[in-house]
């Protein structure tokens, strides 16, 4: 793998595709372990147990929510 895109949904709407280039390509399980490093370093996880559909990782800036990665070659 050669990049971690990070999927950001704003809360104006707008999906942003966050790129990470790596400095030499690194494997599949390598990727999503710097994903979730790197999601925990920008988000914090809340569980709202009123209204589930609220729960997910909240960026820390306030900008959005992390809807999930992509890794790819």
């Amino acid at each position: 793998m050669k990049t971690l895109t990070i999927l950001i949904l704003l809360f104006n709407g707008t999906l942003v595709k966050e790129k990470l280039e790596f400095e030499r390509p690194v494997s599949y399980v390598e990727c999503m372990e710097i994903a979730e490093e790197h999601r925990e370093a920008i988000a914090t996880h809340y569980w709202i147990k009123k209204d589930i559909m609220k729960s997910g990782w909240y960026l820390n800036d306030g900008r959005g929510t992390i809807q999930g990665f992509i890794c790819s070659d």
